[in-house]
């Protein structure tokens, strides 16, 4: 029979996006998949290639006194886990962070079997980091990556973070700053950063009339605010389209000669495979300040110029963007500069590493 591997993450995009992708990776070479996750992640993996969905019991606490009842909660996950495990026989067991993947790493280090991390951020996210002394391998997606414990530091790998294949395949794409149209994304996670929401129309508006002739926006944005967005682009004769969420984001990154977002480690990893510029503004309350940590690969190559939350201003936003696209082959140079430190396949990367730690 086929070799199987238990695939264990939280129940966010952000966890679950990679695990699809090696999942995928997996398959292809013939792997069996089961993915380990809670009920959150119902609604990001209806298209994920398991065989088979283990939802173990899973807790967090903020509190000692919620942290009793979220030990008897884990503990009753690992038990899940092992008899699941003593029934699939997997090979090796890839955890993906959040604490819904806590029960099924356990459970692996308990019996033994080969465990495998993968860290998205540019910081060692709190379930990895507690688990990452049971890991033959911690897989890291970005240059450097913090919070790893000195005595385990040889075992990390850089491998990327695996991206979406229509993602992937913007990575060939020819970048031309020099056309009619200027694309500017504007992103903010699923459900919009008000931070954005509110700054980027009147800072776009600001911007010099030569470049405003020739912007097209396409902004993500909070639906309590998209009526105030119309108004401002219309007022600036600017063309846009808003909306709170768009489906086809494959195909506005494919056109973006700018992104202005916040620095997710997916949206990070995905303007470095697609090979386009941004202006990131981490969010300042993500753990660990692992968002700007993300920022600083971008930024570092020359790819992408950050400001952070504290700073951004309406005036500051409004530079930055002008300074950005008032020189088409100053951007050009910072596509490449990103493209340069993108991973298009980091999904056969991770699926090479975990293939070589389950011994096969």
């Amino acid at each position: 029979m086929s070799k199987v591997a238990v695939l264990a993450a939280g129940g966010t995009g952000g966890h679950l996006f990679p695990a699809q992708a090696l999942a995928e990776a997996l398959t292809a070479r013939g792997w069996r998949v089961v993915l380990a996750t809670d009920r959150r992640g119902d609604q990001y993996a209806h298209d994920f290639p398991a065989e088979e969905r283990l939802a173990l019991d899973a807790a967090t606490a903020s509190n000692p006194i919620a942290m009793v009842g979220a030990v008897f909660t884990i503990m009753a996950g690992v038990a899940q886990a092992r008899s699941a495990f003593a029934r699939l026989k997997p090979s090796v067991v890839i955890g993906f962070g959040g604490y819904p993947s806590v029960p099924a790493l356990l459970a692996a280090a308990i019996t033994g079997r080969p465990i495998v991390i993968h860290e998205q951020n540019a910081v060692l996210g709190r379930s990895n980091r507690a688990l990452a002394r049971f890991a033959r391998k911690i897989a890291a997606a970005f240059p450097t990556l913090e919070r790893v414990p000195p005595a385990l530091r040889d075992r990390v790998e850089i491998v990327g973070n695996p991206v979406r294949a229509d993602i992937r395949a913007l990575n060939d794409r020819a970048f031309d700053a020099g056309g009619p149209r200027l694309h500017v994304l504007i992103t903010g996670g699923s459900q919009g950063a008000r931070i954005l929401s509110e700054t980027a129309p009147r800072a776009l508006a600001q911007i010099a009339e030569r470049l405003r002739d020739r912007l097209h926006v396409h902004q993500q944005t909070r639906p309590e605010l998209l009526d105030t967005a119309r108004d401002i682009y219309a007022d600036a004769a600017i063309q846009a389209e808003v909306a709170p969420f768009f489906r086809d984001m494959a195909l506005r990154l494919g056109q973006a000669h700018l992104v202005i977002g916040r620095a997710g480690a997916s949206t990070c990893s995905e303007l470095a495979v697609a090979g386009v510029p941004s202006v990131l503004v981490p969010l300042k309350i993500a753990t660990d300040d692992h968002q700007r940590l993300n920022a600083k690969s971008l930024a570092d190559a020359g790819a992408a110029m950050v400001i952070l939350e504290d700073d951004l201003t309406v005036d500051r936003l409004a530079e930055a963007v002008q300074a950005m696209l008032d020189d088409a082959n100053a951007l050009e140079r910072r596509a490449a500069a990103a493209r340069a430190v993108g991973i298009p396949d980091a999904a056969e990367r991770l699926a090479d590493l975990v293939e070589a730690q389950a011994g096969g």
